[in-house]
């Protein structure tokens, strides 16, 4: 548990100490806030008010639809980007201390997967400053809900890093491997566009993404549809459902639990095997 603890500490104070990676962490979700939130929502208005016919879709506000998908890209690149931390230490020699230590690699494993997730939790709760700007509304019980939610797919997402940083032996190789897994994962995900509508071909691709039940979970805590319009609430992807069976907020814990296990095997063993 030392050890554990200790390289948890480290990542943390590392976030902390690195100021430009917490200004990074602000400036690109709200970028894309402004960009896709404003712009489209902008672009969906004029299509309505052309229409004439927009009915409850007139209501539809573009930003509060992307604002937990923002949330779930913040927390699913820090997760996985965390994980470049063990390939740094690789090439500074100093991971092959920490692995001639008398301390089990399994528990190394646990340690930086630790940190990873506290990190990438700690980034997707700076999101929430951006609340008001995508006219989100925030409580207590809200933020109580969301915490253990981004906790546990920053687990599971941080998990899969080191996996794939167990494989790789340079930085420039795992930041070109995460960033081919990044950006389909996050395009088929809900992030920046509803899920309805789609051909099917591409909406087994959807199905069969994790993110995509992250950021459906999100969804379910910060954009609360009771009654909603269901013409509303199918414009804004928000009934997901797999074969015909609506996916609830139960079925996404248990499946990102499951893969976070899963997941939490695989790296425990690819770690303790790498050199």
């Amino acid at each position: 548990m030392e050890a554990i603890f200790a390289l948890w500490y480290r990542d943390i104070l590392r976030f902390a100490r690195n100021k430009g990676r917490l200004f990074g962490s602000f400036a690109m979700p709200f970028m894309f806030l402004v960009v896709f939130g404003t712009g489209m929502g902008g672009a969906i208005r004029s299509l309505m008010s052309a229409s004439r016919t927009a009915g409850p879709l007139g209501q539809f506000n573009f930003a509060g639809f992307m604002f937990p998908g923002i949330i779930g890209m913040t927390v699913f690149t820090t997760s996985l980007f965390s994980a470049l931390s063990v390939v740094q230490d690789r090439e500074f020699g100093y991971l092959r201390e920490i692995l001639v230590s008398p301390v089990s690699r399994v528990s190394i494993a646990v340690g930086k997967i630790l940190g990873g997730s506290t990190v990438a939790v700690i980034q997707g709760l700076l999101m929430l400053v951006f609340a008001p700007f995508a006219g989100a509304k925030l409580t207590p019980l809200i933020v109580a809900q969301l915490v253990p939610a981004m906790f546990l797919v920053a687990f599971t997402l941080s998990s899969l890093g080191l996996i794939i940083a167990s494989l790789l032996k340079t930085s420039e190789g795992f930041q070109v491997v995460v960033q081919v897994i990044i950006f389909p994962m996050l395009f088929l995900s809900g992030v920046f566009f509803p899920l309805s509508g789609m051909p099917p071909w591409l909406n087994i691709l959807v199905k069969i993404n994790p993110l995509t039940y992250a950021v459906d979970l999100f969804k379910k805590i910060l954009l609360p549809s009771g009654g909603m319009d269901p013409l509303l609430r199918k414009a804004m992807g928000l009934d997901l459902s797999v074969l015909g069976i609506p996916v609830t907020a139960g079925h996404e814990v248990a499946f990102i639990a499951l893969a976070g296990l899963v997941f939490v095997g695989l790296a425990a063993l690819s770690f303790s095997r790498s050199d």
